[in-house]
């Protein structure tokens, strides 16, 4: 493989120093700044002159005072950088930006386990991820080959994302999830998390309360501070997300919007009860508050009649309705949608089209022809039979494992399970040695709005194999505090 070029700046007939010397002392400055590490190998002489357009003398010479001087040592035919010097230190993090104005960090991120090869492949309970060693690769890679393979498709596109993959999605959303939604209505984004933060951009200004979830998603916390909102919790229980107390943040200001996860609630799997939905429902319209209803896993849902979500009777019009296929494929594709007024899809495409522009329109040609041909339905299915037998699975080891201290109800749906863990355990001290032994876990604390300790540990079953699920909870059961 052909190396790039190495540029360095001269100045010839500025200087006064001879060339060979500028190019010694560019590379001693790009060696104290850490662009050339110890071990690293300067390009040969005759390819760095070609690159300079200076003779391959004067290049030797540059190498050989740096070798002179220490700066490098002959490696296998090659110059590289001495492997005896120290590497050097990391610039300072810069608070004040040279445009003169401070530059604040960003809100923190959904907090993830340090994983440090601990085994070869660590057994994560964590993320309710699905699982990628089943992803349909082969499929996926020969309806991409045949998108790539269309004219045009690698130009501009519609901001709001492939024509087909909006009319596939339509089909999906109508037929399986009850939704009356149309394509000029629906909007393909990068993922849920991206649907989320269009959304939160254009709707909400700095300063407007945003009702979340407690315990919820800290990842959504995280894009709706982003976008200014100050966030209100609201108490969840075993029927999802307590309306009442709602009501009461309602009396005690404007709530610009609600986040939720009705269906599936994340972390802790309940299915909001219907009394409820028609109260939030009813409740919104009254006090024209955007419901955001993210239902990132409503394909999952093993046992009792289906749920359709809050978008599917919304009479009022104030539910926006975001959604995934991260959980059916894989988080890396990114693709995700948002469904609502189409006012609203409007306004989300002309504000994406002054960032990013639009999405990979390929990779969503691609998807579109596997629900086109109902490939992406039947691994839906084969997944939804898979994850039903884990769940199942990891309930039977914590019971056997955990039963004297864990108790929990099983989900119909979701990917995972939600434990009640004797509250006079040390949840942190717990995860942090089953992390030692090679297991990943999410404490309560972790979704809890103000980080409080919680006597709660999410467990994802979707992304290991049952035998994985029964070494991981008997390790999980040894790595219990003493």
């Amino acid at each position: 493989m052909r190396p790039w070029a190495f540029p360095i700046a001269l100045q010839p007939g500025t200087s006064r120093e001879p060339v060979f010397q500028q190019i010694a002392q560019a590379i001693r400055g790009d060696i104290r700044r850490g662009r050339l590490r110890p071990g690293d190998a300067l390009p040969g002489s005759r390819s760095l002159a070609q690159t300079l357009a200076v003779h391959r003398n004067t290049v030797l010479a540059a190498y050989r005072e740096l070798a002179a001087e220490g700066w490098t040592e002959a490696e296998a035919r090659t110059t590289c950088v001495a492997r005896d010097l120290p590497e050097a230190p990391p610039a300072p993090a810069r608070v004040e930006c040279g445009l003169g104005y401070a530059l604040e960090p960003p809100p923190p991120g959904p907090a993830r386990p340090n994983l440090r090869a601990q085994t070869p492949r660590p057994l994560d309970f964590g993320g309710g991820l699905p699982d990628l060693r089943l992803v349909p690769t082969d499929l996926l890679a020969r309806a991409y080959r045949r998108a790539l393979e269309l004219p045009g498709l690698l130009g501009y596109g519609d901001p709001r994302g492939e024509p087909r993959l909006r009319a596939a999605l339509v089909r999906m959303l109508s037929g399986m999830r009850g939704l009356a939604a149309a394509e000029d209505c629906l909007m393909v984004t990068g993922g849920s998390q991206g649907a989320l933060d269009l959304v939160a951009r254009t709707i909400l200004r700095p300063g407007d309360r945003v009702a979340v979830e407690d315990p919820g998603y800290p990842a959504a916390w995280a894009t709706l501070r982003a976008a200014g909102a100050e966030l209100v919790p609201v108490p969840v229980d075993e029927v999802g997300l307590q309306v009442e107390a709602l009501t009461a943040r309602l009396q005690e200001g404007r709530v610009r919007a609600v986040y939720l996860t009705p269906h599936h609630q994340f972390p802790t799997t309940v299915t909001m009860s219907a009394p409820r939905r028609l109260r939030l429902l009813e409740l919104a319209r009254q006090n024209r508050v955007a419901i955001l209803e993210d239902d990132y896993d409503n394909e999952f849902h093993f046992e009792g009649r289906p749920v359709l979500p809050l978008a599917g009777d919304d009479p009022g019009g104030v539910v926006i309705y975001l959604g995934t296929l991260s959980k059916i494929l894989a988080p890396g594709l990114r693709i995700g949608f948002v469904s609502g007024p189409r006012a609203l899809v409007d306004a989300l495409a002309a504000r994406r089209a002054t960032t990013d522009g639009q999405g990979d329109h390929a990779l969503q040609r691609a998807v579109a022809e596997l629900l086109e041909d109902g490939l992406l339905q039947r691994h839906a299915r084969k997944m939804r039979r898979i994850y039903l037998s884990r769940r199942n699975a990891l309930s039977e080891a914590v019971q056997r494992h955990l039963g004297g201290i864990a108790t929990f109800d099983l989900p119909p749906g979701g990917m995972s399970l939600w434990l009640s863990v004797d509250p006079s355990l040390d949840m942190e001290a717990w995860a942090d040695r089953a992390q030692r032994a090679g297991v990943a876990v999410y404490t309560g604390r972790r979704f809890d709005f103000h980080g409080r300790p919680r006597p709660n540990l999410r467990l994802g079953f979707s992304a290991l194999g049952e035998t994985e699920l029964e070494e991981a909870v008997r390790r999980l059961a040894l790595a219990l505090p003493r």
